[in-house]
C-alpha cells in the first residue's frame, strides 16, 4: 500500500538512527528516492551499518539540522520530509539541557524556516513522544491528556513538535505528528542505556547479566516494533487528513517492567533480574505506568500494531545475534 512513494523525492532527518535507518530500507524497497540527512553526533545513534545493505540506493548527507544553508538545498525539492532527528536522551537533558534544546528545538526551527522560505510542498512528518504527557492522569492516554512533561527532554520534544503545528497553521507547511511509544526493534543504539530502558535490559539479557529494574517494577507499559512505526509513518504522510493533526501510537498490549524483563530472559535463554531502590534523581523524572490510545490515527489511517512483543522481540535479538559486532 505505500507504493505512493515510488520514484517520489523523500528525506529523512536522523536517517542513519534506528527509526530512521528501518524506515529508509522500506523505502528504498518501495522505488522512493531517498535523501539520508545525519549528523553522526556522538552517542546519538547514528550508525552507517544501519543502511549497509542500501547504501548503493539512497544519498547520505552527513549534516547538522542547525546548518541553515544546507537544509535550504536539502529540503526544496523534497515531496516528503520524515523528520526525525533529535536528542531522546531523558538523564542527558537535565545534566546538559542547552544541547538538547540545540537538537531538539533550534533544529527543528531550521528545518521548518528552510521549508517555509522555499516555499516547499513537503508533507513533513514529526516524531513526537509520548514523554510529553509526563505521569498519566488517566489511563490509556489520549491527545487530550493535558501536557506536563516530568524532563527537559520532553519540553523541548513539545516545542519542536508546536513549531510544526504552528508552521501548518500560519504558514501552511504540511506537517503532522505522531507521538510515539516504547519503539525496539533491529538497529537500535545498543552501545549505551542512556536511550531508554528497552536497548539497556536486552544488552543485559543478551550478555548473561543481570538487568537491573527501580522498583517493584510492577510499571507497565506499551511497545511497538519498529516495523509497526515505519508503517505509521508512511500512513501518515500519504493522507491529506493528519495535516496539522496530533496522532498517538501505542498497543493493546500492556506488559509490566517486569514481566518484559522475564520475557527477554526467557527468549534469550540467560540473564536474570534484580530489583534496586529507585535513585532519587531517577523517580523525578519517571513517569508510572503509561499506556497510549491509539484509536484516533486507526479511525483515520485504519493503522494498528500488528507485531505482538513475543514476535518482535525475538525478531530483534535474532538481528543482534547475527550483527552484534556492529551495535555492541
Amino acid at each position: 500500500m505505500h507504493d505512493i512513494f515510488e520514484k517520489k523525492k523523500v528525506m529523512i532527518t536522523g536517517g542513519l538512527g534506528f527509526i530512521g535507518g528501518n524506515l529508509a530500507r522500506e523505502l528504498a524497497l518501495t522505488g522512493a528516492r531517498v535523501t539520508i540527512v545525519d549528523s553522526l553526533a556522538p552517542d546519538s545513534g547514528g550508525n552507517l551499518y544501519n543502511v549497509e545493505d542500501i547504501k548503493k540506493t539512497v544519498k547520505i548527507n552527513i549534516c547538522d539540522l542547525r546548518d541553515e544553508s544546507s537544509m535550504s538545498v536539502l529540503v526544496e525539492p523534497q515531496d516528503y520530509i520524515f523528520n526525525l532527528a533529535a536528542s531522546t536522551s531523558h538523564a542527558d537533558s537535565m545534566t546538559n539541557p542547552y544541547a538538547d534544546m540545540e537538537a531538539n528545538c533550534r533544529g527543528q526551527l531550521s528545518l521548518l524556516e528552510a521549508c517555509r522560505k522555499s516555499h516547499s510542498g513537503a508533507k513533513i512528518v514529526y516524531a513526537g513522544t509520548r514523554q510529553v504527557y509526563g505521569v498519566p492522569q488517566y489511563l490509556p492516554v489520549d491527545e487530550a491528556h493535558p501536557v506536563l512533561p516530568l524532563d527537559i527532554n520532553g519540553v523541548h520534544k513539545f516545542a519542536g513538535e508546536w513549531y510544526h503545528m504552528i508552521y501548518h497553521r500560519v504558514y501552511g507547511l504540511k506537517t503532522t505528528s505522531l507521538r510515539l511509544t516504547n519503539t525496539y526493534g533491529p538497529r537500535m543504539l545498543m552501545k549505551h542505556s542512556r536511550q531508554g530502558f528497552v536497548a539497556c535490559f536486552m544488552r543485559q539479557a543478551m550478555d548473561g547479566e543481570r538487568i537491573t529494574i527501580y522498583g517493584d517494577g510492577k510499571q507497565f507499559r506499551d511497545f511497538n516494533y519498529v516495523d509497526d512505526v515505519t508503517d505509521a509513518l508512511l500512513r501518515a504522510a500519504a493522507s491529506e487528513k493528519t495535516d496539522g493533526e496530533i496522532y498517538n501510537l501505542g498497543s493493546e498490549e500492556q506488559v509490566t517492567l517486569l514481566d518484559f524483563a522475564k520475557l527477554l530472559i526467557r527468549t534469550c535463554g540467560k540473564g536474570s533480574y534484580r530489583l534496586v531502590p529507585f535513585p532519587s534523581e531517577r523517580k523525578k523524572i519517571d513517569i508510572g505506568s503509561y499506556r497510549g490510545n491509539y484509536q484516533k490515527i486507526k479511525e483515520t489511517l485504519m493503522w494498528e500494531p500488528r507485531v505482538t512483543l513475543e514476535n518482535g522481540l525475538r525478531k530483534t535479538i535474532e538481528f543482534y545475534r547475527a550483527h552484534k559486532a556492529h551495535y555492541w
